[in-house]
């Protein structure tokens, strides 16, 4: 029986209404062999961990452009960890200033991706860093 593909979940946090980027990622996710949820924009960190679970998904990638991701995406990390999903890895991507990166990754983001990177390279690390289950 072949493993199944990682399935990554892309989600917009908040009230950033800008998907063009995550869109494009979701795409790019497909198309490097990887099963992709995409949930559209708008959702809370409640909506996108429980979406996570239900969707049984290896990863949650974040995007957020308005600047909300010091609360949002540790909120998400926060959720699954009260609803036992905390082997689901969350990544972050989006106009994040490096000064906060230490504290997204204190707070439990395994990765962050600012403009500048290329999608094969997050494609990479996500194949790289994340196994099923992990």
């Amino acid at each position: 029986m072949a493993e199944r593909k990682l399935r990554i979940m892309v989600a917009k946090p908040g009230l950033d209404g800008h998907d063009r980027g995550a869109r494009i990622l979701a795409r790019h996710f497909r198309d490097s062999g990887f099963e992709v949820i995409y949930t559209g924009c708008h959702q809370t960190p409640e909506q996108i961990a429980a979406s996570a679970i239900q969707e049984d998904v290896d990863v949650v990638g974040l995007s957020c452009l308005s600047g909300a991701h010091r609360y949002l995406f540790p909120k998400v990390v926060e959720l699954l960890k009260e609803k036992g999903a905390d082997d689901i890895t969350v990544i972050g991507g989006g106009i994040i200033p490096e000064q906060d990166f230490q504290m997204l990754y204190d707070a439990g983001i395994k990765a962050i991706f600012t403009p500048g990177s290329t999608l094969e390279a997050i494609a990479r690390w996500v194949r790289e860093n994340v196994t099923q289950g992990s």
